[in-house]
Parts: structure tokens; C-alpha cells; sequence
């Protein structure tokens, strides 16, 4: 990921995101090996400050994120930890 350019690439092929992807993306990728909550999402890039417990607003998009970095890739790098949130892969 280059902020500066707003461009995205894995194993040499250009990945075009939205920009609330690409926040998204950023956010896991400053925080690659942990898991990121649903509370750390709404507040960092949804700006929202709602019940942590839904998953309305970002369960479409991480559909969307997962096709773009991970489909056709190996292995995969967005992973959703059951109960807790999502993680990203420090492997690529």
C-alpha cells in the first residue's frame, strides 16, 4: 500500500479500492497481526459510535475488501476472528 499515490498492489497486480476501503485497509495493515474490534472500526473509519455488537455497516464491506486482496491470491490475508473482529495476516 503507498498512502501517497492511494495505490494498493499484491504480488504485483494493482488492487483498485474505494476510499473507504482503502481506509479500512489501512487501519488493518497499522495494525497487521492484531485483532481489530468492531468498536476500533466504527471509531477509526467509519467515524461512528454505535453498538459494537452490529455488523450492518462493515460486514458488505469486508466482503468487498476480501475479494479484491484475497481472491485469486494465496494465502489469504483477512481473516474475521469469531466474536472478537477481524485480523490481517502479517504474511503475504
Amino acid at each position: 500500500m503507498d498512502p501517497l499515490s492511494h495505490s494498493v498492489t499484491r504480488a504485483g497486480k494493482p488492487i483498485q479500492l474505494q476510499p473507504r476501503e482503502f481506509r479500512l485497509l489501512e487501519f488493518l495493515l497499522r495494525h497487521a497481526g492484531q485483532v481489530v474490534t468492531r468498536t476500533m472500526l466504527f471509531g477509526d473509519v467509519w467515524d461512528y459510535h454505535i453498538d459494537p455488537q452490529t455488523n450492518v455497516i462493515e460486514t458488505p464491506m469486508f466482503s468487498k475488501l476480501r475479494r479484491k486482496i484475497d481472491f485469486g491470491f494465496d494465502p489469504p490475508l483477512l481473516h474475521t476472528i469469531r466474536g472478537a473482529g477481524y485480523k490481517l495476516a502479517t504474511h503475504a
